[in-house]
């Protein structure tokens, strides 16, 4: 079988023409491309980047390229906003998969009010909006009342976006000076929305095996923003690293809100979906007004996947990790991993062996814990009363220490034991990798002889703790991506802004 190989299409920053004053946001591609080209080189995917600026270059890119599929991270060209959108139907046109939404989708998203029209024919709830082309006068007659927002018709990322943008009464007096900046800026028609009071909301999806899936709800706080400012996220709040808007609207990922507020979300974000015709990946922004009613503001078709962005943050909080996320967008479009990454594995599995945890082993696991970097020193002291327990008593302990060898040297540990007061309910108390081993499967192994030994005595659940703090968002990932769950936490448990999470897979 011929090995596929991916052809990474981006847009070259060029600052030029709009892209001068909105430089931060063109040259934010750059971010995904690394992400993307790292992601690939793990699976062992042979590619190629490639930067465009015109839709002319896309299309002789296209036609000169070898590559089988195509992943395509071009936000805007230099040629014309619309012209971006076209990617996807140029690659069916040569018969190359184009993970991601397609042109049809991506056409209607960029323009606000198809959407607005779109949403509402199905039903979905969304503000009231007027469009304004260049040059109106006078000026058209509302449709609604009260607060309102003032956005380019055809931009996204933020642009054009800012305080001002808001107008909060009287609206219909206070437009022209809004309106005739997005006209003069961005030569298009603006959005005026209405604007609405209360809490906001990223709901990302991922398409899985042919079901969209929604990731943990992400919520921005404004509550560092002081009275009268509006709590919008405009485009200093995206992407001016030095601005009070960008250090003060941290995402707060899962959102805290109830079942129903949850529910309603989710059911709102999948009819957005459903309704753009969406594909693989998309998140729909949303919000919660004072009185409890769900409004869509924006439905993005290509989101920014760059790792500090919000699609990688739900990604995160649902034990995804990137590399994962660029599988499920090649096995979506029906590429092939290649044969090299699978020889890799294999070999991986050759040169893995588990067994039970001898004295000689003690020094070099107590040096692997050091090494991780995750640990204070005081609970390095635990591991060592525990390893040395188990080391003691062997079998006939309650703490149960195994060790993973990696070209027979140690290069993991794990440590679990019963759960005292309960009826075959274990407790993994360590499971910890030599950092410079990652990458071999070796705390998936590690993890797998643990379940076996746990079954072997009759456990039916295990129980597994960690932290919240970021230093453990790697462990986090790993939980879920085992298929444990979730089940409690408790905040500030080991200490302020340290929550106790517990993940528990039944056996």
């Amino acid at each position: 079988m011929t090995n596929p190989a991916i052809l990474i299409l981006y847009n070259e920053p060029s600052g030029a023409g709009q892209h001068a004053r909105y430089a931060e946001s063109d040259a934010g591609v750059l971010g995904e491309v690394d992400a993307v080209e790292r992601a690939l080189t793990e699976l062992g995917m042979t590619h190629r980047v490639l930067p465009v600026r015109t839709l002319r270059d896309v299309g002789r890119a296209l036609a000169e390229s070898s590559e089988s599929c195509v992943l395509n991270l071009v936000e805007s060209l230099d040629s014309s906003a619309d012209d971006a959108c076209l990617i996807p139907a140029l690659c069916t046109a040569l018969d190359k998969p184009c993970p991601g939404n397609g042109t049809a989708c991506q056409l209607l998203a960029l323009n606000k009010w198809l959407t607005k029209w779109a949403l509402r024919a199905d039903g979905v709830p969304t503000p009231e909006g007027t469009v304004v082309p260049p040059k109106q006068t006078p000026l058209p007659i509302l449709t609604f009342s009260g607060p309102g927002i003032v956005k380019p018709l055809c931009a996204d990322a933020g642009e054009g976006i800012d305080a001002t943008s808001v107008i909060i009464e009287p609206l219909a007096e206070n437009l022209r000076e809004p309106l005739d900046r997005i006209h003069r800026e961005f030569g298009q028609p603006a959005l005026v929305e209405q604007y609405v009071f209360g809490r906001e909301f990223n709901v990302s999806i991922l398409e899985r095996k042919g079901s969209p899936m929604v990731l943990p709800l992400a919520e921005i706080d404004f509550t560092a923003f002081p009275s009268g400012m509006p709590r919008i996220v405009d485009y200093r709040a995206k992407w001016i690293t030095d601005s009070f808007e960008f250090n003060h609207t941290p995402r707060c990922i899962p959102a805290r809100v109830g079942k129903t507020i949850a529910q309603q979300l989710q059911d709102t974000a999948l009819a957005a979906w459903n309704c753009l015709g969406c594909r693989d990946y998309a998140r729909v922004d949303m919000r919660l007004s004072d009185t409890g009613e769900v409004f869509v503001i924006d439905v993005n078709p290509n989101p920014d996947i760059s790792p500090d962005a919000g699609f990688a943050a739900a990604l995160q909080a649902a034990g995804i990790e990137f590399v994962e996320f660029i599988r499920i967008l090649l096995d979506n479009a029906g590429v092939p991993m290649q044969q090299q990454s699978k020889r890799r594995q294999q070999d991986a599995v050759k040169r893995l062996d588990m067994r039970r945890s001898m004295p000689r082993d003690r020094n070099t696991i107590l040096e692997l814990i050091q090494d991780t970097g995750v640990f204070h020193s005081y609970e390095i002291d635990v591991a060592r009363e525990v390893l040395d327990d188990a080391l003691a008593d062997g079998e006939n302990n309650d703490y149960q220490s195994y060790t993973a060898l990696f070209d027979d040297t140690v290069a993991g540990w794990a440590c679990f034991g019963p759960t005292p007061c309960t009826s075959g309910t274990f407790d993994l108390y360590w499971l910890a990798v030599n950092p410079t081993c990652h990458g071999h499967g070796i705390g998936t192994a590690l993890l797998s002889c643990v379940e076996q030994a746990v079954e072997e005595r009759a456990g039916r659940l295990i129980v597994a703790e960690t932290s919240s703090r970021p230093v453990y968002k790697a462990a986090r990932r790993f939980y879920a991506n085992n298929g444990y769950e979730l089940a409690a936490s408790i905040a500030d448990f080991y200490g302020p802004e340290d929550d106790k999470l517990m993940y528990v897979k039944p056996l």
